[in-house]
């Protein structure tokens, strides 16, 4: 069921754009003008939902400090307060009127594809439901200052203090696995497929249906601190990709093949992925993202926020054309990291799960800013 994580679990497949790493920030790696927004091909039902999600994260970018350097709160107040109030039969002349394009770095694209899973799971365990699927456990905190080295953006490491007082490591997702958690009452529920729980902590959030039809929709609540490996880059790696003989395509649904065919060698690799994503119920009509609001089908887009400023529109233009078009950028993600670098949401379903589970489109992006924007960081 959860085939769609192909494109996260592969970031550095081919056609991934260029890492800049010395570039912290799209304020550092710089930009520059774009076309007028009255030039895109921006259609009316892409503008109306693209307004919807837009007016949803107001709240959250007229308050929150902008990590790419570029925006503001203030920048976005007027936009903001037309949108509270404006007609979705104009919603195309609400961009043109309050916003310009940009381009970061020299543009060039890059985007995969993201859905909300649908696996087996229960509130209760129930036989033959025995994986856990773990709420955020109250140990697992930052550092104090002078306990640990800060990390490369300043904020203390995430870890846990022992018996004695010292800070390490949280637990990874093999001590996890063995039972590090057990007997805590951290269970929030219990799932069938310890694999479908592996692929359900990529994608983030996700559906659980018990035998009796009831779901529960389950959202981010945390990470244990440890770093986060994609397997499919290891299976490439190891000259596991291909199409060969003893070769597995590069897909999600490749390296499924793979743990099945291979379930010790599946285990034992699904492992070197130490990152273990921890849960909580949501009670919206959404996933959460990381700006704490909805996101939305074939709307939201996860960006890395040193680079587009969550909460901004975001025009596509790929050589995948159902992507193309305006997004809003709302989420984040493990493998979602650079310029440029995109994972457009799909929903949930057969269909976005497919559509999702190929999506790998390059070509050109463009950040929508505030007007005035470029004049106050001296862009010309």
């Amino acid at each position: 069921m959860l085939l769609a994580s192909c494109v996260r679990l592969i970031p550095g497949g081919p056609g991934a754009p260029t890492a800049l790493p010395q570039a912290e920030s799209a304020a550092a790696l710089g930009v520059r003008p774009g076309p007028a927004i009255g030039s895109l091909r921006l259609g009316h039902g892409n503008a109306v939902a693209a307004l919807a999600s837009f007016r949803e994260s107001c709240p959250r970018v007229t308050s929150r400090t902008d990590t790419s350097g570029l925006t503001s709160p203030g920048d976005w107040r007027q936009a903001c307060t037309a949108a509270a109030s404006w007609a979705p039969a104009t919603a195309s002349r609400f961009f043109s009127a309050f916003f310009e394009t940009a381009r970061v770095g020299d543009g060039t694209a890059f985007a995969t594809g993201y859905y909300e899973p649908e696996i087996t799971g229960s509130r209760v365990r129930l036989p033959g439901y025995d994986v856990p699927i773990y709420g955020l456990p109250p140990d697992l905190v930052r550092a104090r200052p002078g306990d640990a080295q800060p990390l490369a953006n300043g904020r203390m490491p995430l870890g846990r203090y022992d018996e004695r007082g010292r800070f390490v490591p949280y637990y990874d997702r093999a001590a996890i696995e063995q039972g590090a958690l057990m007997g805590r009452g951290l269970e929030i529920a219990w799932a069938a497929d310890p694999v479908e729980v592996f692929f359900l902590q990529v994608q983030g959030s996700g559906r659980l249906r018990a035998p009796d039809g009831t779901v529960m929709r389950i959202g981010y609540a945390g990470q244990n601190g440890q770093p986060y490996t994609g397997i499919g880059g290891l299976m490439r790696e190891r000259g596991l990709i291909g199409s060969g003989p003893g070769k597995y395509p590069g897909s999600m649904q490749g390296i499924m093949q793979y743990i099945c065919e291979h379930p010790a060698e599946g285990a034992a690799l699904m492992r070197e992925n130490r990152s273990w994503v921890f849960f909580r119920e949501l009670n919206g009509d959404g996933p959460l993202g990381a700006l704490s609001v909805p996101v939305r089908p074939r709307s939201s887009v996860a960006a890395d926020p040193r680079f587009v400023p969550l909460g901004a529109p975001v025009w596509l233009d790929l050589d995948r054309g159902e992507a193309d078009g305006l997004w809003v950028a709302q989420d984040t993600g493990g493998a979602i990291k650079g310029a440029n670098r995109f994972d457009t949401f799909w929903g949930a379903g057969e269909e976005a799960r497919t559509i999702a589970g190929g999506m790998s489109g390059r070509g050109d992006a463009l950040i929508l800013l505030p007007k005035g924007t470029l004049s106050r960081l001296g862009v010309q």
